[in-house]
């Protein structure tokens, strides 16, 4: 769907040249809500725009759908715009514009007719949740009114793609959990692939599928939400990793008598629901004293992370341990 390959971009300034992206290279598939998290400075925004043709990479290459997004001419980039939506952190609407006047606006532009542009129009008004809002103007709606205007325009062209550039930072806790639900049911709606740029790694756990993690204009880590939560391997990930799990994974239940036989379980793929602790405790002669524990919900499912003390015959506990390997449990030493 989407090849990011080699992608490079500089600038030319007074003080010297300045690298915003360095040899990225991604493939994200068709119908994937795909996040890119990083913080101000680490070239995500500058990637994104290189999507949609904003913005030219110094070199390498983007390819959508077959086509070369960087290699368009101005007309074939006019029309391959069509077909990827861009949303806006601070909503981008026309203020003398109604609703339905700021949905009906790339239509407009595309010279799609009246009549088809209208009915068009209000299938988004009602998919977006804003039924009865269409003649009212930006000035008075609330943020997370706005930005579901914003998303209506978005899709207005029936586009493939999705763009969505810190589309909940300026939005509260709850208008953005209710925002995240409403990309989350547009992409199973209209199958339609979303990628999402943002510093804040839980709108990373509650909507994305993979992620990658930029730093000074380079992709560090790139993967599985879940497998980048469960083992974050560059220091910038752990520390995004730190506002969903805490610096402490969880709060300490009981600190344990300082022996050895202290081992850390991760639980992924659905385990994390599963009785494993109990049915060890049934099946095996030994004690579990629980350290830590603390599970966290992914738009993939949910994983677990617990600290736990084994306790007994070092034969029993090495079973234990097979068990719970066996059961794709993950057991290392803590």
């Amino acid at each position: 769907m989407i090849q990011i390959n080699n992608v490079s971009k500089t600038y030319k300034g007074k003080k010297g040249t300045v690298t915003a992206v360095q040899n990225v290279s991604l493939n994200i598939e068709t119908g994937e809500i795909f996040g890119m998290i990083g913080y101000s400075g680490a070239g995500k925004s500058t990637l994104l725009r290189m999507l949609n043709g904003l913005e030219s990479p110094t070199s390498g290459e983007v390819i959508i759908n077959g086509q070369s997004i960087s290699k368009c001419s101005s007309s074939q980039l006019r029309k391959a715009r069509q077909k990827i939506g861009m949303i806006f952190q601070h909503f981008n609407l026309l203020w003398s514009r109604t609703v339905l006047e700021n949905i009906l606006f790339p239509l407009e532009i595309a010279k799609v007719s009246k009549k088809e542009s209208i009915n068009r129009a209000k299938e988004l008004i009602k998919l977006v949740g804003l039924e009865g809002r269409e003649n009212a103007y930006p000035s008075e709606l609330s943020g997370g009114q706005k930005q579901r205007v914003g998303i209506a325009r978005a899709l207005a062209n029936n586009p493939d793609v999705l763009l969505c550039d810190e589309a909940t930072s300026a939005l509260d806790p709850e208008t953005t959990d209710s925002i995240l639900a409403l990309l989350t049911n547009i992409n199973k709606q209209l199958g339609i692939t979303i990628i999402l740029i943002t510093h804040e790694m839980h709108v990373i756990q509650k909507i994305c599928q993979r992620v990658a993690v930029m730093e000074n204009g380079n992709v560090v880590e790139e993967g599985h939400v879940v497998d980048v939560f469960t083992r974050p391997k560059q220091a910038i990930t752990k520390k995004f990793v730190t506002q969903i799990k805490g610096n402490d994974e969880g709060e300490v239940i009981s600190q344990g008598d300082g022996k050895d036989n202290t081992y850390k379980l991760t639980f992924k793929n659905g385990q994390a629901d599963q009785p494993h602790i109990s049915e060890v405790v049934k099946h095996f002669d030994i004690e579990i004293n629980i350290l830590q524990g603390k599970i966290v919900q992914t738009a993939e499912g949910s994983y677990g992370t617990m600290k736990i003390q084994l306790v007994g015959d070092i034969k029993n506990i090495k079973e234990a341990i097979a068990y719970l390997e066996a059961k794709q449990v993950e057991v290392e030493v803590a």
